[in-house]
Parts: structure tokens; C-alpha cells; sequence
């Protein structure tokens, strides 16, 4: 279940986003911190199934919604956490087109080819 951040979570959330390969100069994470915090246009969102065990970030624009940041516990990973995290995404903002940055394309596109190959 996708949940807004509170700076409540704000130590779980950073730990989530130093997996991304972006994210790992503790400035550049303080920064893009500071950016979901600050501008209204900027979403973070926790992933939260019995524990919060990923993170997603987008930007939103008129036209579409650009996934930013998209991080899973390694603990985690290979059980589809990811795919749940788009697919949720892609619902609550079903209005506009969801897209990706450099950084998330790949699994964005991963993400995008199992949906058709399940249609």
C-alpha cells in the first residue's frame, strides 16, 4: 500500500533512497530530500506492506507524472515489491501518462513489458 512520507519517516525514507545509484553522496540525498519536502509539484511515497519496505518519487506535471526515485529493500527485492509500487502509482494517477527519468527507465520499461506480456 502506496503511503504519503511524513518527516516522521524521514530516516526510513533515506535509507530506502541511498539504494538509488543517484543517491549516494549524502549531499545529493539530503537534497532530494529536501526537494519532496519543500516543492508541492515533488511526491515521495512509502511502500507499506507489514513494514515500509520501499519508496517512490515523482514529479507532477499537467500532462504526466515522472517516477524519480524507486527503491526496495534488498531483503525484498525479486518479489515483485517494484511492479506493485508502479502499478499503484499508475492507479492513483490513472488521469495523466506516468513516465521516467534516465535512472528509472529501465525498470520502468521492465515494469511496463510484464504488464503487456500479462494482457
Amino acid at each position: 500500500m502506496l503511503i504519503r512520507y511524513k518527516k516522521s519517516f524521514e530516516k526510513i525514507a533515506m535509507g530506502l533512497m541511498s539504494f538509488m545509484p543517484t543517491e549516494k553522496e549524502i549531499k545529493q540525498l539530503q537534497q532530494s530530500m529536501k526537494q519532496y519536502e519543500e516543492e508541492p509539484n515533488f511526491q515521495l511515497f512509502l511502500w507499506k506492506e507489514e513494514d515500509i519496505i520501499g519508496l517512490a518519487g515523482v514529479e507532477i506535471e499537467e500532462e504526466c507524472v515522472t517516477l524519480r526515485h524507486i527503491s526496495v529493500n534488498p531483503s525484498h527485492r525479486n518479489e515483485g515489491v517494484g511492479h506493485r509500487i508502479v502499478s499503484a502509482l499508475k492507479e492513483m494517477y490513472n488521469e495523466k501518462e506516468l513516465g521516467s527519468t534516465s535512472y528509472t527507465e529501465g525498470f520502468f520499461q521492465k515494469c511496463n513489458d510484464n504488464e503487456t506480456a500479462a494482457d
